[in-house]
């Protein structure tokens, strides 16, 4: 009788806890037989791991196999233990030393070739966490090496892999690849006019807010929204590891240090939007984590599902409960909407007369609750009025220039409080309101005229020292008047 361990990684939300592979041999009938919460994927890695075996030239040991993925209560999916089982049956069998101090992750084709997994990086950032060496495939290696500090190795084939163990032939170290300047092919100069929707976009991008751009069809509500990532500044290696481990996940390739930018159709179901399903997995908020979430025609969403967006615009965060587990997911996203101002579009448009009714135009905005809009922190209006889309002009900022504003005015904010002004804390808001008595007292008349909840008025506060920042002095009245002016769809209780 033989006993010998392997590890490996599973997947739980973005952690990688350490899975356990014990690996029993014993005089018996011949079989493999697994338990551990090994779901069917996993459970099918005897045949892989039984043919991969003897297609590279190994014996498949003819007795009774046990192999337990522990800890048992864990669920355990997918492909991503097949190397681990195989090592661990080589060892046992006495065909291979042990494999102790190694992470094995990949799946096993029936030739013994190493094919790709998902949420490699978590794993990686793991291995980091336990100071353990890490075997990928070779495909997997570019977005491995992207945590720094963790010593990952890349194999093409389990003969790689033994030859490696035996210490005949090292595997290569996975190298990272060199960072290219994220460029974006959009530019603010485009845009013609709309210099209040631009005004707009430049406050929310310098301080984090959230924004909703409402307006007839074509006033160019979507063209600002696909321009306004080019106002961002690049993630830091922080947020970039943690946009690129969410996306990992889903086995899909992200750029480190471009911000995302999201815009799901307004078909998508609330899973789609906010993540879930049996086995629960990221949605588009989480997708659009430290980057923007744009939801086009924000009325035609299904109710439900965008009423789900009011926790995490609140906490940053996604809590996907399920019978067996709970997955949270991060979702600290920039939301960026825009709708027409009624079902025909041409809603208070001088141009073209509304065919909409009262209640029409009322139920139409009705969609969209209070609460989930009073955590719009913006509201802009667009027209097309006086706009002369073929007049060459040098007047149109480019997006290079904002964006040199937004980056000033976000080291600003954080050198004074360490964080974004969206993400200014209530106590942090008094704090400034005692230091300028003249927008204390503004504000408390502007809550009563406009009916401000306080959530509102809290938001409105955040934008003005946004507009201070930008302005790089000191909060003043007129920043609060400012603030105030661009909340023109209408604020609602909570």
């Amino acid at each position: 009788m033989s006993l010998t361990l392997t590890h490996s990684c599973a997947m739980h939300g973005l952690d990688a806890p350490t899975v356990t592979i014990e690996t029993h041999i014993a005089n018996g009938l011949p079989g493999i037989n697994m338990v551990g919460l090994a779901e069917m994927t996993v459970r099918e890695a005897k045949d892989r791991v039984r043919s991969a075996l003897q297609n590279s030239g190994f014996d498949f040991p003819q007795r009774r196999v046990t192999i337990n993925l522990a800890p048992a209560d864990l669920p355990k999916e997918g492909s991503r233990f097949d190397l681990a089982i195989a090592l661990g049956i080589l060892s046992a069998s006495k065909q291979l030393p042990s494999c102790a101090g190694y992470i094995l992750l990949g799946e096993l084709s029936l030739n013994g070739s190493l094919r790709p997994v998902k949420g490699v990086l978590s794993a990686a950032l793991a291995c980091k966490r336990e100071d353990l060496v890490l075997i990928v495939p070779a495909a997997n290696q570019h977005e491995a090496a992207l945590v720094p500090g963790v010593r990952c190795l890349a194999a093409q084939s389990l003969l790689e892999v033994c030859a490696h163990i035996r210490g005949d032939t090292l595997l290569p170290v996975c190298q990272r690849q060199p960072m290219s300047p994220v460029i974006s092919s959009h530019d603010m100069a485009e845009v013609m006019g709309q210099t209040v929707a631009k005004r707009g976009c430049e406050i929310a991008a310098a301080g984090g807010h959230n924004l909703l751009l409402f307006g007839p069809p074509g006033t160019g509500k979507s063209l600002l929204a696909q321009r306004f990532n080019s106002l961002l500044p690049p993630l830091t290696d922080e947020e970039g590891l943690e946009v690129a481990a969410i996306y990992s996940l889903l086995g899909r390739p992200h750029t480190l240090g471009e911000r995302p930018f999201h815009a799901p159709h307004h078909s998508a179901s609330a899973v789609a939007l906010c993540g879930g399903g049996s086995d629960p997995k990221p949605g588009a908020i989480s997708l659009a984590h430290h980057g923007v979430l744009f939801l086009d025609e924000l009325p035609e969403f299904q109710r439900h599902s965008i009423e789900m967006l009011r926790e995490p615009l609140e906490n940053g965060m996604i809590h996907i409960a399920r019978a067996k587990r709970m997955i949270c997911y991060p979702a600290r996203f920039q939301l960026l909407a825009a709708m027409n101002p009624c079902p025909c579009g041409y809603y208070g448009s001088a141009q073209h007369a509304c065919r909409c009714s009262f209640e029409q135009v009322q139920r139409y905005r009705n969609k969209i609750s209070g609460p989930l809009l009073d955590r719009i922190d913006l509201h802009i209006a667009m027209d097309s009025d006086g706009i002369d889309l073929f007049e060459v002009s040098d007047n149109n900022e480019r997006s290079a220039t904002i964006a040199l504003r937004v980056h000033q005015a976000r080291q600003r904010q954080l050198a004074r409080q360490g964080c974004n002004n969206a993400q200014l804390s209530p106590a942090a808001l008094t704090q400034l309101l005692c230091a300028v008595p003249s927008v204390r007292h503004y504000l408390n008349k502007a809550m009563q005229t406009l009916g401000l909840s306080p959530r509102g008025a809290h938001r409105a506060i955040r934008v003005a020292q946004t507009c201070a920042d930008l302005s790089q002095r000191p909060l003043q009245l007129c920043d609060l008047q400012e603030a105030l002016s661009m909340r023109q769809f209408g604020v609602s209780s909570a």
